[in-house]
Order: structure tokens, then sequence, then C-alpha cells
């Protein structure tokens, strides 16, 4: 897990210096940003891509990560055991959004401090519903302090 968030740290500075390279910080319009945060995602996804999937704890596997505008879209398989798909919704999630947005604000502050989000899609290993969806941005970040 922390290899994942060193590359994206990692894919955050390099990008965001090749791409403002020549241009003076208060030249960029709003939507030059957008269009390189829209490069940052793509190319954040695809590198985490490459390592995947992978296994995160005895429950939990990333399978695949989705640049979707300026939101990275992390898809997570869970092994439920014996609880059933609707238990784990019901008990889990307050508890998972908490712990998830926690984690997304420590280790992806430099994509969300450049108005990348974070969303989290768990799955159900079991059935392939969809349990969770978590999305953070910023501002989450800002309130959970």
């Amino acid at each position: 897990m922390h290899k994942i968030f060193l590359t994206w740290g990692t894919l955050v500075v390099m990008t965001q210096l090749s791409l403002a390279e020549g241009i003076k910080q208060q030249d960029v319009s709003p939507a030059q940003m957008q269009k390189q945060n829209k490069q940052i995602v793509q190319l954040a996804a695809t590198e985490i891509n490459k390592t995947l999937p992978q296994a995160i704890d005895n429950y939990t596997t990333l399978m695949k990560v989705e640049g979707k505008e300026t939101t990275l879209l992390y898809t997570y398989e869970i092994n439920t055991g014996a609880k059933s798909d609707e238990a784990v919704q019901k008990e889990d999630k307050s508890r998972m959004k908490e712990a998830v947005t926690y984690g997304i604000c420590q280790s992806a502050k430099r994509f969300l401090d450049a108005k990348i989000n974070i969303s989290y899609l768990y799955i159900s290993a079991k059935s392939k519903m969809k349990l969770f969806r978590f999305d953070v941005s910023q501002k989450d970040c800002i309130n959970n302090k």
C-alpha cells in the first residue's frame, strides 16, 4: 500500500513540474489546471494498474484504478467471509467510511491539494455486488481535522 502512495506522490510532482515547465504559476488558467489534473489522473491510473491486482490485507484486494476526469477511482474486492453482503453494508459502512476518509486524507494529500479527488469502490468478491463507494475531496479532509 505504501508503494502505491509513494508512486502517487512521485507522479503528481513529476507531472505537475513537466506540465508547468515554462508557464508561470500565475499564468495558468483554471482550464489549464483542469487539463493538467486530467492528465495526472490518467498517468497515475496507468502506473498503479501495472502492479494490480494487489492484496491489501487478508480480506481486501485492489483490483483496478481508473481515471475519471479529475478523480482516481480505486476498485477493491472484499472477501466478506460468512457475512452476507447486506450485513456488511448495514454493519460496516460508517466504520469503513471514517477509516477510508482518514486514510485518504493522510496518504493522498498531494492529490487532494491539487484538486484531484479519490473514490474507493468496494465490491463483494463472492457476488460482485457493490458494497460501498466513498468519494473524498480536499473539503472532506478539512472537515475531518
